[in-house]
C-alpha cells in the first residue's frame, strides 16, 4: 500500500509503527485470545495499560505529584463546560483570552455559567497575532485565566506563558501538547484532545492540581465532577479504552524518538522549511504575524482561489492529503504534528516550490 501524507488538522496522522503494532494486536491482545476493544475495563490487562499510560504522561512532561493524569470522554469541547462549571464560583469572574475559533468556542461556554472577563481579544488584528504574555493583566480575584496555547484553525501558538501570580492557570492545549517542553507546574489545569497529537479521537486527556478540584460545587452531577475521575482514577464508568491504549502506544513511540526536546527540535526542522518558502516567495503567502506563528498548523494562502483549488488537486495526486484550510478561513493549512515525519514536509516544499514555478 502507498500512504499518503496526512497533513489534516484532527484526525490527524499517526506513528505509522504504531499503526502496524495496532494492527497485530487488535485481534488478539498478547495472546489473550480477546481484543482489548472486548476485554473489560477494569481487568488487569487493561489496567497495566491505564497505569503506564499515565506513568509516560508523568514521565515525557514531567508533571508534579501535585497533579493528577486523567482520561475522558466528551473531547476538548466538553471541557469548554467543564471548566466554568467547577472552577467559577458563583459572585466571582474568570478571565479568558480570545485569540481565535477555539478560544472563542471556550467563551461562549462560559459566558452561559458565569461572569467572563476578556483580558485579550484578537478580534482586533482579524486574529492574526497573539499578546506578550507578560501584557495580560488578571484581576487578582478571578476564579481562573483560560487561553488556548496553539489555534489550530488561525494557526497562532503561544511563545511563553502569561503570569497570573495566584490565579489558577487553565490551557487547553489540543494541538500542541508534547510538541514541546512545557512547564506544567505553572499551570493549575492542562486539556488536550487527543486527535491531534496523542491518537484517535475518542479520549481527552487532563492534567489537573489536586487541590483545584476539591474546590467544585457539591451539587454538580456526578460525571461532570472532576474529583468523581481522580477518586476513580478515570474508571468510574466504562472508559475509551482502544482509544486510551493507542495513546499509550503513541507514547512509547514518543520515548522511543527521545522524548519531548528531541521532538521540539525535529518540530523546529520541520516548521522552518514550510515557513522558509512562504517567506522567500511573492506566490504564496502567510497569514500569521511572524512572532505569533505556530509550528503545529501552518496556514496560508495563493494569489487566487483558483490557483488554490488546482493547488489541492495536484497535491492529492503527489499523494499530499488534507492540505485545504478550514472552511471559516479558506486557504491551506499543513498541519505537520508530532507524528508527520520530516520527509513528508520535504516533499510538501518541494511541491509548493515546483507549482509556483509551474504558475508564476
Amino acid at each position: 500500500m502507498s500512504r499518503k501524507y496526512n497533513f489534516n488538522a484532527g484526525p490527524s496522522t499517526l506513528p505509522l509503527s504504531v499503526l502496524e503494532e495496532l494492527q497485530q494486536d487488535l485481534v488478539d491482545y498478547k495472546g489473550m485470545g480477546l481484543s482489548l476493544l472486548e476485554d473489560s475495563h477494569r481487568a488487569p490487562t487493561y489496567e497495566a495499560v491505564h497505569h503506564e499510560a499515565v506513568a509516560l504522561f508523568r514521565e515525557l512532561l514531567g508533571i508534579p505529584e501535585s497533579h493528577k493524569v486523567l482520561f475522558l470522554g466528551g473531547g476538548a469541547t466538553l471541557q469548554f463546560a467543564m471548566v466554568p462549571m467547577n472552577f467559577l464560583a458563583a459572585g466571582k469572574s474568570a478571565a479568558y483570552v480570545n485569540s481565535g475559533a477555539w478560544g472563542k468556542k471556550a467563551i461562549e461556554d462560559a459566558k452561559k455559567l458565569g461572569q467572563v472577563q476578556i483580558v485579550f481579544d484578537g478580534k482586533e488584528s482579524n486574529f492574526t497575532t497573539l499578546p506578550d504574555p507578560a501584557s495580560v493583566k488578571v484581576d487578582p480575584a478571578s476564579a481562573y485565566l483560560h487561553f488556548t496555547s496553539n489555534e489550530t484553525i488561525g494557526g497562532l501558538q503561544w511563545k511563553g506563558w502569561p503570569e497570573t501570580g495566584e490565579v489558577p492557570l487553565i490551557c487547553d492545549m489540543s494541538s500542541d501538547i508534547f510538541s514541546r517542553a512545557v512547564p506544567v507546574k505553572k499551570f493549575a489545569y492542562i486539556y488536550a484532545g487527543a486527535q491531534k497529537n496523542m491518537g484517535p479521537a475518542g479520549v481527552t486527556v487532563v492534567i489537573i492540581r489536586k487541590d483545584l478540584a476539591e474546590n467544585a460545587p457539591p451539587n454538580l452531577p456526578t460525571m461532570l465532577q472532576y474529583s468523581t475521575h481522580i477518586e476513580n482514577s478515570s474508571t468510574f464508568n466504562t472508559c475509551p479504552v482502544m482509544a486510551i491504549f493507542v495513546v499509550h502506544e503513541v507514547m512509547k513511540w514518543l520515548k522511543e524518538m527521545g522524548g519531548v526536546p528531541e521532538m521540539e527540535k525535529v518540530n523546529n526542522k520541520k516548521a522552518a522549511l514550510i515557513y522558509d518558502i512562504l517567506d522567500n516567495s511573492s506566490f504564496y503567502r502567510g497569514t500569521v504575524q511572524k512572532d505569533s506563528r505556530s509550528k503545529m498548523n501552518i496556514p496560508f494562502r495563493l494569489p487566487t482561489e483558483d490557483l488554490e483549488a488546482e493547488f489541492l488537486s495536484q497535491a492529492n495526486k503527489n499523494n499530499l492529503k488534507g492540505l485545504k484550510g478550514h472552511r471559516s478561513v479558506g486557504g491551506m493549512r499543513a498541519s505537520i504534528y508530532n507524528a508527520m515525519p520530516i520527509e513528508g514536509v520535504q516533499k510538501l516544499v518541494d511541491f509548493m516550490a515546483d507549482f509556483e514555478k509551474s504558475h508564476k
